[in-house]
């Protein structure tokens, strides 16, 4: 299985797509969301897209899930 090119993820995205900046001002809700058992995907769906697709942002997610489950 070949490794998507960039072009490939660009053409893929989800039209709801939030993109890096409003995903990272509002990943902290989103985290809290999902620690607390809540539909995040659901409330914050532009985000939910934009984590399937920009690999830095879903790092920094799982960064702050294990620093909030740490903590």
């Amino acid at each position: 299985m070949a490794i998507p090119s960039r072009l490939e993820n660009f053409l893929d995205l989800d039209p709801i797509d939030a993109g890096c900046g409003e995903t990272l001002q509002m990943l902290d809700a989103y985290v809290e969301m999902l620690l607390a058992g809540g539909d995040a995907e659901g409330r914050f769906p532009g985000i939910a897209a934009h984590l399937r697709h920009c690999h830095p942002c879903r790092q920094d997610l799982e960064g702050l899930l294990i620093a909030a489950r740490r903590g």
